[in-house]
C-alpha cells in the first residue's frame, strides 16, 4: 500500500472513530441519567410515602386525601403538581371546616395509577372519577377544579348532573387556542421516545427549569412559600412526567370536545381568575365561559396569577359556599365554642 492509501484509509477510520466515541458517550450519559433518576424517584417515594386512601375503579387505583364532615367537595388539581397542593395552598384545610373534601390524584398523578391502555381524555378521567365516587357511597357532591383540572370537572358535570350539585373552576382552560409550549412539554408522552426521556433527560431538564416555571406560574405574585412544601421530585418521577405530558398534549383537543356542550351545563358553575394570569389568558377563557354556560359567576381576582388558590384560599370557599347555599346543601357550621363544647362532652367534662 502506497502512503497516499495508508493516509486515505487513516481519514476515513477517524470520522467512524469519532461517531463511536460521540455514541459510547452518549450511551453512559443516559445510564448515568436513569440511575439518578431512579435512585431520586426511590428517595422521594420513600421519603413521602402515601398520606390518604385508596380506592380501585375499573381496575384502576386511584390515592386521595379525605378530611372534614359535612357536604361533600371534590378537589381536583392541574398539571405538574397532585391532590398535596390543596393542602398546601390551604383550600382543603380550610374547606374541611364545613365540608367533607375529598382530593384526589388524578390519574397518573402522586400515587393514583395511569394504565396506558387508555387515552385520558377528560371526559375519561371524569368517568373513573365518578365510579369512584360511586365506590365511596357518594350521592352529590360540588366539584372544584384547578387549571388543567377544571376540564374533568366540566366533564363531571355535563356527564353527572344527578350527582354534581355544583362547579368551582379556578384558572381554567376552556377554549382551544394555540399553546406553543404543547410540542415540547408532551414530548415524554411520545411511544418509545417518551420512555426514555421520562426516565433520563426529562427529569433533569424540569429539575432545571423548576425556578423560573414556579415564578412565571405565581406571577406577578411571588411564589408561596407554602408551595415550595411541594416535593420537586414527586412531580419529576417519570410516571408523574408522563402523564403531565400527555395531559398537556391533550389541553387543546380536550377544551375543543367539551366547548360545544358548555351550554348543557345544568349546575351552576363559579368562576374564578386572576387578572394577572401568564399561564391562561382569563379574557379568552373564563370571561368567555361566563357567558356561555346557563348559570355561571365570575370574579376576577387583579394583581393575582395562575395560582389565584395561594393568594386566596378564603374567595375559594367562599365560591363552594355559595354553591352551597345555592342548591340547598345543608352546611355543618361551626365555630371554635361549639368544638370546644362538643370534646368537653366526649371526654365527659
Amino acid at each position: 500500500m502506497s502512503d497516499y492509501q495508508r493516509s486515505r484509509a487513516l481519514r476515513t477510520r477517524a470520522p467512524a472513530s469519532r461517531t463511536g466515541l460521540l455514541l459510547a458517550g452518549l450511551g453512559l450519559g443516559l445510564a448515568a441519567s436513569w440511575l439518578y433518576v431512579r435512585a431520586k424517584t426511590r428517595e422521594v417515594e420513600r421519603e413521602h410515602p402515601p398520606e390518604g386512601k385508596f380506592v380501585t375503579v375499573d381496575g384502576v387505583r386511584l390515592h386521595y386525601l379525605e378530611r372534614g364532615e359535612g357536604p361533600v367537595l371534590v378537589l381536583l388539581h392541574g398539571i405538574g403538581v397532585h391532590a398535596k397542593d390543596f393542602e398546601l395552598s390551604g383550600v382543603l384545610d380550610a374547606a374541611a371546616r364545613h365540608y367533607r373534601v375529598i382530593a384526589f390524584d388524578r390519574p397518573g398523578y402522586g400515587y393514583s395509577e395511569r394504565p396506558r391502555t387508555t387515552v385520558w381524555t377528560p371526559e375519561r378521567q371524569a368517568r373513573l372519577l365518578h365510579r369512584a365516587l360511586q365506590e365511596l357511597q357518594i350521592q352529590s357532591a360540588i366539584v372544584l377544579g384547578h387549571s388543567w383540572g377544571t376540564l374533568p370537572a366540566l366533564a363531571m358535570g355535563l356527564q353527572a348532573p344527578e350527582v354534581v350539585r355544583g362547579l368551582v373552576l379556578l384558572g381554567g382552560y376552556y377554549y382551544p387556542s394555540l399553546r406553543a409550549e404543547v410540542p415540547f412539554t408532551g414530548a415524554p408522552a411520545l411511544p418509545v421516545v417518551g420512555d426514555l426521556l421520562s426516565h433520563t433527560v426529562s427529569p433533569l431538564l424540569s429539575r432545571m427549569l423548576w425556578r423560573p416555571v414556579t415564578r412565571r406560574t405565581f406571577a406577578p405574585m411571588p411564589v408561596s412559600g407554602r408551595f415550595k412544601g411541594l416535593p420537586v421530585w414527586m412531580a419529576l418521577r417519570p410516571k408523574q412526567l408522563r402523564a403531565t405530558a400527555a395531559d398537556s398534549a391533550m389541553l387543546v383537543p380536550g377544551a375543543a370536545m367539551l366547548a360545544r356542550h358548555y351550554g348543557e351545563l345544568k349546575v351552576p358553575v363559579r368562576i374564578l381568575a386572576g387578572t394577572g394570569d401568564r399561564i391562561i389568558d382569563f379574557t379568552h377563557n373564563s370571561e368567555r365561559l361566563q357567558g356561555g354556560v346557563r348559570d355561571g359567576q365570575l370574579e376576577l381576582c387583579p394583581g393575582v396569577g395562575h395560582m389565584l388558590h395561594y393568594a386566596h384560599p378564603e374567595k375559594v370557599v367562599a365560591a363552594v359556599d355559595a354553591i352551597a347555599a345555592q342548591v340547598g346543601e345543608p352546611v355543618l357550621l361551626r365555630d371554635a365554642r361549639a368544638e370546644a363544647l362538643a370534646r368537653a362532652s366526649e371526654s365527659g367534662v
